[in-house]
């Protein structure tokens, strides 16, 4: 199916067009918002963890291959997910999700940078926290939860096999970098897939479309 086609189907499926309105609308509330409570996370005293596995190697910089694997992947994502809006609007209704949870676990665990680490620069972010250098938006990673949610995403299981590769390699990256700790990468992998599983369900109770999606 072509992809105006595909998007007259899904607006012409009752509550559609509203609920993706309020989806965008409510997604850019969330990251402004987010974008302000990294700052006063990064104003904030945390705890260091000990993380076992840092004591064995130094920090490598791999800034160049962990943002060229997460922007490329979410601009494939969504050229891919432009065929099937419903996917789509999970997408970005988990990515607000993602982000809500994110801003509760920094909240309630107030944590440091590790030991040796190597900072993340990350372009986007530092755009968006208005210049300011991003260190502390720790527990958990949302880079590996993104990548992650990408995957369960995806239609084609092509597409998920390469997104399931890249928060592999992008979450291991972060370990190397000890820009995260590993439990901060680890516990973004459950998350993403709770808040996807909280929206699909959602969805399939109050607008019958959960299991549209997941078989389209």
């Amino acid at each position: 199916m072509k992809i105006n086609e595909s998007w007259k189907e899904f607006f012409d499926e009752k509550h559609a067009f509203p609920q993706f309105i309020l989806t965008v609308i409510f997604l850019s509330a969330v990251v402004f918002s987010l974008s302000r409570f990294i700052i006063f996370v990064e104003s904030r005293q945390g705890v260091v963890l000990d993380d076992p596995l840092f004591h064995y190697f130094k920090a490598i910089d791999l800034n160049i291959p962990v943002f060229v694997l997460i922007y490329g992947s979410m601009i494939a994502c969504f050229i891919h997910l432009l065929r099937y809006p419903q996917r789509l609007l999970f997408a970005l209704q988990t990515y607000t999700l993602i982000a809500l949870i994110r801003m509760l676990g920094m909240y309630v665990t107030p944590l440091d940078v590790p030991v040796g680490t190597i900072d993340l620069a990350d372009p986007l972010v530092f755009v968006v926290g208005t210049g300011t250098k991003i260190t502390k938006d720790l527990f958990f990673s949302g880079h590996t939860s993104t990548l992650f949610m990408l995957f369960l995403a995806a239609k084609n299981r092509n597409m998920k096999y390469l997104f399931f590769i890249n928060t592999v390699l992008v979450g291991t990256f972060m370990i190397l970098q000890k820009a995260h700790y590993t439990l901060d990468v680890l516990a973004a992998v459950f998350f993403s897939y709770g808040c996807y599983r909280i929206v699909v369900l959602v969805n399939e109770k109050y607008f019958g479309s959960g299991k549209i999606a997941e078989s389209h």
